[in-house]
């Protein structure tokens, strides 16, 4: 069980093993977009009046204070994973902590009577499902060999965006805010448990744990670029093409309501998201297995991340809203793609395998810092700077940037 915790993996995962740990993710992901599409949105607009803030303004901090917790949280808790020497597992006890700390913040924000209840709220469940996510990723490759990450970061995309439909609708349907903060909650911390009572996770002995110290510990979250260079340039083209996908994301619900007058914006969001998600669905896995078979990795990132670009280059001229379901559903097929593909391209550049959660982590501040930058973006975009129209010029910009850059990368094909 020692060696193989730190061993490349060779055995091949079954279904069963998939079929969990996406479920686990689809749990995680409920958690963070029942509010992110939908809860924390309305609470904004509710609480705005009286603070001095828009309704834009306050949503923007509240979740842009939300994604420095992430930023943190993530490498910090998979560093942890990384040296716990339990005899559950290096990941499984995080999942557990993580999944149940989750569903407590998200009944915290149920109960939220204002702006600092809300915020406070926030960064809780931005802490503790960072450490659940920290843990479910890494246990791609602490088990899963190279030539079938493709496929299984295929199906944690697809699990990703049913969550991400799941939780929307579990907000829409629950028939008020604190009802649909309670429905992600107990969604959230049931999904975990057939991955954490059903499989046995790869245990590290203390032996082969490293010596602790804060100095190493904290110095060990600095990658050399210098070094590392595939590793800086895939960290890159993952925050540039997330960062677009934030920016497209932040307003939808305010963009339906003041920029498109949509009758009912919470449905158009359901909508919109229903059917990126039937794109997105139609080529996650498509594109994993495709790139496993054939070895390569590069241009199916590089494409994917290309079509994404252009489909928000296309919001920016084209606002109505058929062009916008016609968006969303390019955005769902370059973001299918793009999620296994690059998943697996991650995990091919990192460094040490005694270090696979904290250098996730790492990686996965590429999705978490998009979520500080986008409202510090959009805010004055929309705001001061030519409305939604220039917000969707940048974000189209930042996409196309991002797909461009991974012909950097040398040591993948």
């Amino acid at each position: 069980m020692t060696v193989d915790a730190l061993a490349e993996p060779t055995d091949r995962v079954g279904r069963g093993w998939t079929a969990a740990l996406s479920l686990s993710n689809v749990a995680i992901w409920v958690g963070w977009y029942g509010p992110l599409q939908i809860l924390l949105a309305q609470q904004a607009e509710d609480f705005a009046p009286g603070t001095g803030m828009s309704k834009e303004t306050l949503l923007a901090w509240v979740t842009g204070v939300g994604a420095l917790v992430s930023l943190v949280a993530n490498p910090f808790f998979g560093a942890l994973s990384d040296r716990t020497t339990g005899r559950r597992g290096r990941r499984t006890p995080w999942i557990v902590a993580g999944a149940a700390g989750g569903a407590l913040s998200l009944l915290l924000l149920a109960g939220a009577g204002g702006l600092w209840v809300m915020a406070v709220g926030w960064c809780l469940v931005q802490l503790t499902l960072n450490a659940a996510f920290a843990a479910v990723t890494a246990a791609v490759p602490d088990r899963v060999p190279r030539l079938q990450r493709g496929v299984v970061g295929g199906w944690l995309g697809a699990a990703q965006i049913l969550g991400a439909v799941a939780g929307t609708g579990l907000a829409t349907a629950a028939g008020g805010i604190a009802a649909g903060y309670v429905a992600c909650a107990v969604f959230t911390m049931a999904g975990v448990l057939p991955y954490v009572l059903r499989y046995r996770d790869l245990t590290l002995a203390v032996v082969d744990r490293p010596a602790w110290s804060w100095r190493s510990f904290v110095a060990g979250f600095w990658l050399s670029p210098r070094r590392y260079p595939d590793f800086a340039w895939a960290w890159l083209t993952r925050f540039l093409i997330n960062l677009s996908n934030a920016l497209v994301i932040l307003y939808l619900l305010y963009y339906l309501r003041d920029g498109l007058r949509y009758d009912d914006p919470e449905q158009g969001v359901l909508i919109l998201t229903a059917v990126n998600s039937v794109t997105l669905l139609a080529t996650v896995v498509v594109g994993g297995v495709r790139s496993d078979r054939s070895g390569r990795r590069k241009p199916f990132v590089m494409w994917s991340g290309v079509l994404m670009a252009a489909a928000t280059g296309l919001l920016a001229v084209w606002q109505t809203w058929p062009s916008t379901i016609i968006v969303a559903a390019l955005l769902g097929l370059g973001l299918g793609v793009f999620m296994s593909v690059d998943f697996a391209l991650m995990t091919d550049v990192l460094p040490k395998a005694l270090d696979r959660g904290k250098d996730l982590g790492v990686i996965n501040v590429a999705n978490a810092l998009p979520q500080v930058a986008a409202p510090a973006l959009a805010a004055p975009i929309v705001t001061y700077l030519g409305g939604y129209r220039v917000l969707y010029v940048v974000a189209a910009v930042a996409g196309l940037a991002g797909a461009v850059l991974v012909g950097r990368i040398k040591g993948v094909d």
